[in-house]
């Protein structure tokens, strides 16, 4: 059972750059999955989330630039990131939730993690 993510990178600000997350091991189409993040030097905090259904959840700093989906096909859950900011700098993991499980903005809600992608973003 593991999540990987792939697609960071060093970018400049106002590019864009596409995240994904391939589960394996685990109920994909029934868990919700998220994306969350974490600068240096600052605590973990949560990007988006996508539950079973597609409904989509952000958070207020992200929201209207970044854009979370999912392919129940593929097992993978993508996160397409625009206008970037060099305060989206951080490490970005993707988690899966069981469903009903408490909020989704909550990380320790979440019982599965990936390894985190580096994203760097230079003004």
């Amino acid at each position: 059972v593991q999540l990987q993510a792939s697609g960071g990178g060093l970018v400049q600000a106002g590019d864009s750059l596409s995240l994904s997350c391939v589960a394996s091991g685990l109920p994909f189409s029934r868990s919700s999955m998220g994306w969350f993040r974490q600068a240096p030097g600052k605590e973990r905090e949560f990007v988006a989330a996508i539950i079973s259904s597609g409904a989509t959840y952000y958070t207020n700093s992200t929201k209207g630039r970044f854009t979370v989906s999912r392919d129940n096909v593929k097992d993978t859950v993508h996160l397409q990131m625009n206008s970037l900011k060099p305060e989206d700098t951080a490490v970005y993991s993707c988690a899966a939730r069981r469903p009903y499980r408490g909020s989704v903005y909550v990380a320790n809600n979440y019982y599965l993690w990936g390894q985190g992608t580096l994203v760097t973003v230079s003004s």
